[in-house]
């Protein structure tokens, strides 16, 4: 019996990051897991995970009509050389090309929307072009996941999805027993401190951190702002490593780079920000909850569905800096037991809504629907390894 699963996703670093979960309870209940993505530093560790990697080069951020037609063909010949009984695709390229790939093959398809992202932001013609793929891509799909109920709406509501294919999951969900509260130092030895975690994207709202940065300072001196992610220089979204190195060298922001464990970071600091122009469900936010720091977040699709305002965190209004620096300093003048109460009730909103396990379910439960249901091809012997395509 085959029980061979494909899972894509545009970079090796996001299932690590967020789907190493999942990948590990499949491999425990049997299933021949294969990653699908474009290989990074990450790649080897996926394959010690015990499932085989298998590279497949793409442009993430581009829209070359000749890019993404060779992209379709490596998802197809890929696809066609492992014959798996079922295809799992995250972010809006594997999505589309890897589910027109497979349904081309009748491979069953599971696809996660985990946030429309910068192209659902604006309306433009590229956003057409990408509601017209979604449509084609996703019509014969087994399940769509949506992160959210607002994504999911507006699919249906625009009909590229059909109602009995869509269900929502608890974001990518969160390992409770990894991220833990850590207790903070006294307030006696330290000044208070923001932290922002994120890739270095204009709609994260990076730029209104900064703004609402210098706004605080004036008021409120002795308070530091951390920057912790990613400078994704391809991206036509990115903040400038300029940018923000001129506000490092202005005193205004500490830029913290990369890392491969956020707890530390996350445990050092105060309150967590994230003042998104919309979200999926946003790990960084949910990171933060499970270690019980409050939050500031943007009233927007997300972030709004882990941040209950004045109960774990704050909401403030999208693109504006002024309105985020007045729910700063309101997050300051709480007294050290009410953020720490916020803190509390975060973990216990992540724990009953948010758990890992929930998403994991999910998955197990619709994947058995397409096995029993005989949708395979014969099994054959899985070899952890690394390919390219």
């Amino acid at each position: 019996m085959n029980k061979k699963i494909v899972i894509s996703v545009n970079t090796a670093w996001n299932i690590h990051n967020f789907r190493s979960g999942l990948v590990k309870a499949l491999i425990g209940h049997g299933y021949e897991v294969m990653i699908m993505a474009h290989d990074d530093e990450y790649s080897p560790r996926l394959t010690a995970l015990g499932c085989r990697f298998i590279g497949i080069k793409m442009d993430n951020n581009g829209t070359n009509p000749g890019r993404d037609l060779a992209l379709l063909f490596k998802y197809w010949r890929a696809l066609r050389s492992v014959r798996p009984f079922v295809y799992l695709g995250y972010t809006i390229k594997p999505n589309v090309y890897g589910s027109l790939a497979a349904n081309r093959l009748g491979i069953p398809v599971i696809n996660n929307i985990a946030g429309l992202g910068t192209t659902f932001i604006n309306n433009t013609i590229l956003t057409c072009l990408v509601k017209q793929l979604y449509r084609l891509s996703l019509r014969r799909s087994h399940r769509v996941f949506f992160q959210n109920s607002d994504d999911r709406n507006l699919f249906l509501g625009t009909g590229l999805i059909q109602p009995e294919l869509a269900d929502v999951l608890p974001g990518s969900g969160i390992d409770l027993a990894h991220f833990r509260p850590m207790p903070l130092p006294p307030m006696q030895k330290r000044c208070f401190r923001f932290l922002l975690v994120s890739r270095m994207l204009r709609d994260k709202g990076i730029e209104e951190f900064a703004a609402a940065a210098e706004i605080v300072r004036r008021h409120i001196p002795a308070v530091q702002f951390q920057l912790l992610g990613s400078i994704d220089t391809k991206n036509s979204n990115s903040i400038s490593r300029e940018r923000i190195m001129s506000w490092e060298k202005s005193g205004l922001i500490q830029y913290l780079s990369n890392t491969n464990d956020v707890r530390l970071y996350l445990a050092n600091a105060d309150c967590i920000v994230l003042p998104s122009y919309r979200e999926g469900v946003p790990h960084s936010l949910l990171e933060a909850a499970a270690m019980a720091r409050p939050i500031i977040a943007t009233d927007v699709v997300g972030c709004k569905d882990i941040v209950d305002d004045n109960v774990n965190g704050l909401l403030c209004m999208a693109k504006n800096a002024p309105n985020l620096a007045e729910k700063m300093m309101q997050m300051i003048r709480l007294t050290p037991e009410q953020r720490i109460e916020m803190g509390a009730r975060g973990r216990k909103k992540v724990a009953l809504q948010f758990d890992e396990k929930l998403v994991i379910s999910k998955y197990l439960n619709a994947i058995e629907q397409i096995r029993t249901a005989g949708s395979g091809h014969a099994m054959q012997p899985l070899k952890p390894t690394v390919e390219t395509f």
